[in-house]
C-alpha cells in the first residue's frame, strides 16, 4: 500500500510528489501524458520559449537605435519549434530525475479513483494504459488533474480544422499570414504578441470592453497600446465562424468580420472534472471545480485536491502553493498528528503575469475592485522610465508603468500593478508586501537594489 497516490503530474502533482518523497512517504504519481502537465509541455514553458525567439528577432531589427548594426534579420520557424521542443524535453527529463531522486514511482496512464478509503482499507485507484489496467491502493489521494481549453459552442467552430486551441497553435507548421484570436485574456494576448511580432496580421476579438479583464483599468490600455500592430475589437460578440472568417457584432450593434487564415480559440480554461472517479469517490464538484477548504481537503476524508482542478486559481504557481498546503495536511494525517500551523491556502496575494511582447503583472486588488468593495484607497503611479535600467535597456519611449494602491485608513499596501519589461520578475516582491500586511511606512524603509526596474515600486510608495 502506498502512503499517497497522486493523479496528475502537472505543477501541483509533481511538486507534491517531490515534497512527499522528501518526507520519505511512499508515493505513486500517475500521468496519462507527459510529466510536467500543461504548463511544461503545452503551456507556460513552450509559449515563453517561442516568445523569446520572437523577442530576439525584434531586438535584432531594432538594434540600430542602441548602436548595434545587424545587416540582415530573419527567423526560421522550424528551428524555433525545434528549440521549443528541446527546452520542454530537457525540463521534462529534469522532472523525471527529481522523481527518481526522491523515490517517487511514476506510472503512465489514466488514473481513476474506484473507491475512497475507510477504516483499515485505503483508497483504490485504477490505471488504464494501452488497453491494460492496474489497481493500486493508498492511505491518501491527491487529485491534480489540471484544466483544459474551453471550446464554446460557436457556430462553425466545431470540427473546423482552421479553428485551433493554444495546444495546436504551439505546433503550427508555419506562421499564419493572418491570425484571428477569439478572447483577449492572458492566452490570447500572449499569442497575439508572439505572432504579430513575427509579421502576422493579428486581430483580437474580445467580448469585454478591455483586454485582460482582471487588470487595473489604468494599465490595461497601456498594455494594449504597446501592441500597436494588433487590431483589437473590444466589446464584440462572436456570432459565427465561416472557414477562418470570424463574424461578430460590435458594441454599437453593427456587424463585423475578421478575415484570417487561422483562428485561435482563447476564451479560457476549465477544470478537468471527469475521468478520474470523482463520482465513485463521492468528491463534491461544481461548475468552478473540486470543492476544497483552505487546507486543500475535499469533502471526503483522505482525499485532497490541488491546482487548476479546484478552480481557485488557474495558475501554475498557485498549483505549487496548493500542493505544498496539501502535502502538509497529508503528511500530518499519515503521521497521526494535527496539520496545524500556517499551511493554509490564502488567495489574497496571488500574483499574475502576462508574458506578451510587452509584459505585465499584478498582485492584490485593483482600484476598481477597491471601489466596488467600498474600500477607500490612496494611489500613486509612475512610468518605468523613472528606472535608469529600464530607460537604458528599452529607451525613453518604451511603454511601462507601476501603480501602487494602499488603504486610505491604515495605509496598508493592497495592490501593486505593472506593465513593462521585467514586471513578472519583480511582482513577487509586491506579493510579499501584501502577504505581510506591510504599510506605506514599512515599505519606505526597505532598501531596493539600484539600478533595477523593481525599485520604481519604492518610488511610487514614496509618492503616497
Amino acid at each position: 500500500m502506498y502512503d499517497t497516490i497522486i493523479i496528475g503530474a502537472g505543477p501541483g502533482g509533481y511538486l507534491a510528489a517531490e515534497r512527499l518523497g522528501h518526507e520519505k512517504k511512499k508515493t505513486l504519481l500517475i500521468e496519462d501524458r507527459h510529466l510536467g502537465g500543461t504548463c511544461l509541455n503545452v503551456g507556460c514553458i513552450p509559449t515563453k520559449t517561442l516568445l523569446n525567439s520572437a523577442k530576439q528577432y525584434v531586438h535584432a531589427k531594432e538594434a540600430g537605435k542602441f548602436g548595434v548594426t545587424v545587416k540582415e534579420t530573419s527567423y526560421d520557424w522550424p528551428k524555433i519549434l525545434a528549440w521549443k521542443t528541446e527546452v520542454t524535453e530537457k525540463l521534462r527529463a529534469g522532472v523525471a530525475a527529481q522523481m527518481k531522486r526522491f523515490g517517487v514511482e511514476v506510472v503512465n496512464g489514466r488514473g481513476e479513483i474506484v473507491s475512497a478509503g475507510s477504516g483499515e482499507k485505503g483508497a483504490r485507484v485504477k490505471v488504464f494504459s494501452d488497453g491494460k489496467t492496474g489497481e493500486y491502493e493508498a492511505k491518501t489521494v491527491l487529485v491534480s488533474t489540471g484544466s483544459a481549453p474551453v471550446m464554446p459552442p460557436i457556430p462553425g467552430a466545431k470540427d473546423n480544422p482552421l479553428v485551433v486551441d493554444s495546444t495546436a497553435l504551439l505546433s503550427t507548421p508555419s506562421v499564419p499570414k493572418r491570425l484571428a484570436v477569439i478572447g483577449g485574456g492572458v492566452i490570447g494576448v500572449e499569442f497575439a504578441g508572439l505572432f504579430s511580432s513575427l509579421g502576422a496580421e493579428v486581430t483580437v476579438i474580445e467580448m469585454m470592453d478591455e483586454i485582460v479583464p482582471f487588470m487595473d483599468k489604468d494599465l490595461a490600455p497601456l498594455l494594449r497600446k504597446a501592441m500597436a500592430p494588433v487590431d483589437f475589437k473590444l466589446g464584440c460578440k462572436v456570432e459565427r465562424i465561416e472557414g477562418a472568417a470570424v463574424h461578430y457584432t460590435a458594441k454599437d450593434g453593427k456587424p463585423g468580420k475578421a478575415e484570417a487564415d487561422l483562428v485561435l480559440m482563447a476564451v479560457g480554461r476549465r477544470p478537468v472534472l471527469d475521468g478520474w472517479g470523482a463520482g465513485a469517490a463521492g468528491v463534491d464538484t461544481g461548475p468552478k471545480g473540486v470543492g476544497t477548504d483552505d487546507r486543500q481537503r475535499t469533502n471526503i476524508p483522505g482525499i485532497w485536491a490541488a491546482g487548476d482542478v479546484t478552480g481557485k486559481s488557474l495558475l501554475a504557481h498557485s498549483a505549487y502553493r496548493m500542493a505544498e498546503v496539501a502535502v502538509a495536511g497529508i503528511t500530518a494525517a499519515l503521521d497521526g498528528r494535527s496539520a496545524g500551523g500556517g499551511n493554509r491556502w490564502r488567495g489574497s496575494a496571488v500574483p499574475w503575469a502576462v508574458y506578451g511582447f510587452t509584459e505585465a503583472a499584478g498582485v492584490g486588488i485593483t482600484e476598481q475592485e477597491a471601489a466596488a468593495k467600498g474600500v477607500s484607497v490612496i494611489k500613486a503611479s509612475l512610468p518605468l522610465v523613472f528606472s535608469g535600467r529600464f530607460a537604458a535597456e528599452n529607451g525613453f519611449q518604451a511603454p511601462g508603468a507601476v501603480k501602487v494602491i494602499a488603504s486610505a485608513d491604515t495605509r496598508q499596501i493592497l495592490g501593486i500593478h505593472a506593465v513593462g519589461s521585467y514586471s513578472p520578475e519583480f511582482i513577487w516582491g509586491g506579493a510579499a508586501l501584501i502577504e505581510q500586511e506591510m504599510r506605506v511606512e514599512d515599505v519606505k524603509q526597505i532598501i531596493f537594489p539600484h539600478p533595477t526596474v523593481g525599485e520604481v515600486i519604492r518610488d511610487a510608495v514614496w509618492q503616497l
